[in-house]
């Protein structure tokens, strides 16, 4: 199963599609650009939105749900938002469907039931979200105003790459409101954080945190924080942002309360979001050209165990001794499958195991009852030991922990590999066509010099790294006055 999986190394695009497709994550639905996520593939982002959940709540988030289509007139309301979506959003125009009177057994949309104001499909959610905050907030007592939205979002995207880019996808969605600008910064900045801790912890991912340019930002913000992660083929992924939204929202719908000294003022705004786009990153992280490789704290079978037997009284006699062995680690908190399906072979059953990216393979026969042993294989290092069952627990918890560390090294290794320092424009191509990465390298500031660049080499700023440091020196490609390094790459 796994070897038919083309390889990193001859065509990383497709090793992606055909893997996600291949490990039974994800496929291509009837509608052009959706996907269908399959169960595997969900059990991943539950896992994802389990942790992350939590993380928001712990840091004072309350979970709500608001509407899938906005009036036309909300969305608009505020200019710089409707602007930059306008190309991408899906518009409702017609509320009803009847029989086409022309072809038998056909339907057609009902020329009457034209909507008299058209509503759009809500590829982000600010615009009926501050709509409805204006009758929330009154007075400084309703601040801070911490919601998250757990919901699906479409983009009308014409080029379109399972998890990466596709015209619906799930995500979520944080919207706060702050009595001072002060908190609203720190608010964003914080959700930043929560990101990138969730990344490196949980999916062992390491990020750069950082701030976009101006021609980067959020449509609607003042400031945009981003955490951006390096894939294996060098290319840039944004992991996650959260924006500053200054009071442009605030202002466009109203939204103003009374402060402890009696005046009025409108609220400051952040908003945040990550989606299933971190499918994405996961899988083009770690995985190798015999599958997916999970880190254990995301993977939704920790272990998979498989019996090796010829009789029923083998089976019998092995199946006492896996239920112990589950019971076992399951008290523990590892998630366990017992692959005991009687229509694939071992051989089969390892080969699907190995390409869903399980991160502890156990094998036990008669010959390991015998022993009172058991084989475990580790899927990133394909190394294999035998066990004594007696130790096993401990040995299987020990295993997960090591395994998502050594992902995370593995990952933290490379990516720092793939910072380079550049201070020459031809340099600066060279390493883009040729070893790719993160370029750091000196802009001048514009956005014509950072649109001349993108043009030239289709490379963006990705950020400026929160930990930059002021360093005097000439922009890559004007030689004009610099005073910061940033990060540029190829991104997908």
């Amino acid at each position: 199963m796994s070897k038919k999986l083309t390889s990193r190394e001859e065509d990383y695009s497709k090793w992606y599609n055909e893997l996600v497709v291949k490990a039974d994550l994800a496929e291509n639905s009837a509608v052009r650009g959706c996907m269908v996520i399959k169960p595997y593939g969900y059990a991943i982002w539950e896992k994802m939105q389990a942790e992350l959940d939590k993380m928001f709540k712990e840091t004072g988030h309350q979970n709500a749900y608001f509407p899938l289509f906005v009036p036309k007139s909300l969305f608009e309301a505020e200019e710089k938002n409707a602007e930059g979506f306008a190309k991408e959003c899906a518009v409702v125009t017609h509320y009803r469907l009847q029989n086409d009177p022309d072809n038998e057994g056909k339907l057609r949309v009902d020329p009457e039931a034209k909507l008299e104001e058209e509503l759009v499909v809500r590829p982000t959610s600010e615009a009926i979200i501050w709509n409805t905050y204006k009758g929330w907030i009154q007075s400084y007592r309703d601040l801070p105003l911490l919601i998250n939205q757990w919901a699906n979002v479409v983009r009308w995207e014409m080029r379109t790459r399972l998890f990466l880019r596709t015209a619906e996808f799930l995500w979520q969605e944080g919207h706060t409101a702050h009595a001072t600008k002060d908190e609203a910064l720190k608010e964003a900045e914080l959700m930043n954080n929560v990101y990138a801790t969730f990344a490196e912890n949980f999916m062992a991912i390491p990020v750069v945190k950082g701030v976009k340019t101006e021609s980067e930002r959020f449509a609607g913000a003042d400031e945009t924080y981003c955490i951006e992660a390096l894939m294996q083929d060098g290319k840039a992924l944004q992991a996650g942002t959260s924006h500053f939204l200054g009071q442009n929202f605030a202002k466009a719908f109203d939204v103003k309360f009374t402060s402890k000294e009696g005046k009025q003022d409108y609220v400051w705004a952040t908003s945040w979001g990550v989606s299933t786009r971190l499918m994405g990153a996961l899988i083009m992280t770690h995985s190798d050209d015999q599958g997916l490789v999970l880190p254990p704290s995301l993977a939704p079978n920790q272990v998979v165990i498989v019996p090796i037997y010829k009789t029923d009284e083998q089976f019998e006699a092995i199946n006492k001794v896996v239920n112990l062995i589950k019971t076992d680690l399951q008290a523990k908190g590892i998630s366990v499958k017992y692959d005991d399906r009687d229509t694939f072979r071992p051989g089969a059953k390892f080969a699907q195991h190995e390409l869903q990216g399980v991160p502890l393979r156990i094998a036990i026969g008669p010959k390991d009852l015998e022993n009172g042993t058991v084989e475990i294989a580790r899927r990133d290092t394909k190394t294999k030991a035998i066990v004594a069952i007696d130790n096993l627990t401990s040995t299987v918890e020990n295993l997960l922990e090591e395994i998502q560390k050594s992902l995370y090294q593995k990952a933290l290794d490379y990516r720092d590999s793939h910072i380079t320092r550049v201070d020459d424009f031809e340099e600066f191509k060279n390493v883009l066509e040729n070893k790719g990465g993160f370029i750091s390298a000196h802009w001048d500031g514009t956005i014509e010099t950072e649109d001349k660049i993108k043009e030239l080499t289709k490379a963006t700023i990705r950020c400026i790294p929160m930990d930059t440091k002021d360093e005097e020196g000439k922009c890559v490609l004007t030689g004009n006055l610099s005073k910061r390094r940033v990060l540029f790459a190829k991104a997908y």
